[in-house]
């Protein structure tokens, strides 16, 4: 797109994630669009068009746009009843994992010994620059022995909260500074079987400070164009869930129309 479109693009983005237009509201005719923004129509569809394809926007008719209304309507159901846990007995323990043995017994079902992994709180963080792209490393691991693009992250270390360990872990692992980050999601890798809690941090803007001074983490360090993440998620070149979750929240949150983040 020209200057022209670039402007008009941006500015209509602005209006839906600052609440001008809220989520089932209607957007102004085209002819309406076009003089309010000095655009002629035919540029103005190829705007509507990209915004159309990033779900920033629908189209209903012809030429009728409306903002989606995401609101959550989904109830949780009140009747499913919870396990009941009757003692655990330890299997294996150190300093970087546990496994126990948890006398389980479901609703309706006998009681039986469920195998459980404990692992560390572990804190990642997505950070955007002013050019769309997140600080990634390219990196080797052996336990899959392939490489493969990550976020930067790492455990919580006792009487630290994952916000300080996602700001420590991006400027060891990169060398570079988070202006600030926001806490977006926590989630759990494998739910069935291991504990190991995963908070997901996103922010904009980083300052260069120095070398990694992580050098066992830190591998091929690079800022990677969020258009690209699709193909490299289809190539199998993203490792880790942590990543994964992270990418898919900052393209989610871009394609509804708001910023990934508050933070500045």
């Amino acid at each position: 797109m020209g200057p022209k479109s670039e402007r008009v693009y941006r500015t209509i983005r602005e209006w839906i994630a600052t609440g001008q237009y809220p989520p089932g509201s209607k957007l102004p005719s085209e002819r309406t669009l076009s003089e309010e923004l000095a655009i002629g129509r035919t540029a103005l569809r190829q705007v509507l068009a990209k915004l159309v394809a990033e779900s920033v926007i629908e189209v209903h008719g012809r030429s009728s746009y409306r903002v989606p209304d995401r609101s959550v309507t989904t109830q949780a159901p009140a009747d499913v009843e919870p396990w009941q846990i009757h003692g655990e007995r330890t299997l294996y323990d150190n300093r970087w994992v546990k496994l126990s043995l948890v006398d389980v017994e479901p609703p309706g079902v006998e009681r039986f010994e469920h195998h459980v992994v404990k692992l560390h709180h572990v804190a990642i963080a997505a950070v955007i620059d002013d050019q769309d792209r997140v600080l990634m490393m390219w990196r080797y691991r052996f336990v899959p022995d392939s490489f493969g693009w990550e976020l930067p992250g790492g455990i919580v270390d006792e009487g630290e909260d994952s916000l300080q360990t996602a700001l420590r872990e991006v400027e060891e692992e990169t060398g570079w500074r988070p202006n600030s980050l926001e806490h977006v999601v926590t989630y759990q890798p494998m739910v069935g079987m291991v504990d190991s809690p995963h908070d997901i941090f996103v922010g904009k803007g980083a300052k260069l400070v120095g070398e990694p001074s992580d050098l066992e983490e830190a591998g091929h360090i690079a800022w990677v164009p969020l258009a690209d993440i699709p193909g490299l998620m289809a190539r199998g070149e993203l490792m880790g869930s942590g990543t994964l979750v992270a990418l898919l929240h900052v393209l989610s949150a871009r394609g509804a129309g708001a910023p990934p983040t508050n933070a500045a």
